[in-house]
């Protein structure tokens, strides 16, 4: 079980943290993740607790207040530097959390050192075609506003191809969970260039406005 107090702490004073990060990572993004944690840990009932998959999940991108690049070594120090958390957890289970956190990123290159590592890393890549094609026009807005659409499409095409296609470096760690069905929809979707440009060039429309 999750104790109120540091619910009440993770409500108040992490979540909020997100309202200024980009739209890819905003409130709803961590909300999303911290739900998807909290499913995936269902799953092992005698190995997972609560309480780290919780913590581990609300703090996992609020790296971005300093840095995209290194967020996730940001947010693993953030955490272990929260000196609040130390009413809820032990030494040994801040060092955990903060290795789960520096490990979710989907471009490490190195594979999660523990299960709760799996669990956020896995529940992060929120696979939902329209929302993962969306947020990668909102990422490509935000860092080239200034850009034309036919430099945007270049972009997205490439990230896809580097990220989600068959070979790319996305790892998942629940093969038979329901991102690995969402992938191979994502898959056919980055195969038909035809369709790819539609849905961008709708995507693009819409997120330019």
């Amino acid at each position: 079980m999750i104790p109120e107090g540091l619910r009440q702490y993770i409500e108040q004073e992490i979540i909020p943290r997100y309202a200024g990060f980009d739209k890819a990572h905003n409130v709803e993004h961590v909300r999303t993740v911290m739900a998807e944690s909290l499913a995936l840990a269902a799953q092992f009932p005698d190995e997972a607790d609560e309480r780290l998959v919780y913590t581990i999940a609300a703090y996992h991108d609020t790296g971005l207040c300093e840095d995209r690049k290194t967020h996730h070594l940001v947010s693993g120090r953030l955490l272990a530097a929260d000196e609040q958390l130390k009413q809820w957890f032990t030494p040994e289970e801040i060092i955990l959390m903060r290795e789960a956190v520096e490990d979710h990123r989907a471009s490490s290159d190195h594979q999660p050192r523990s299960l709760y590592g799996r669990i956020v890393a896995e529940a992060d890549r929120i696979i939902d075609p329209d929302i993962t094609l969306r947020r990668t026009v909102q990422y490509g807005l935000r860092q080239a506003p200034e850009a034309d659409a036919a430099w945007h499409y270049q972009r997205f095409r490439q990230h896809l191809m580097e990220k989600y296609a068959p070979g790319g470096y996305l790892k998942l760690y629940f093969p038979q969970g329901k991102n690995a069905e969402r992938l191979r929809l994502l898959q056919s979707i980055i195969a038909d260039e035809p369709l790819l440009q539609a849905t961008f060039t709708r995507l693009f429309r819409e997120e330019s406005r």
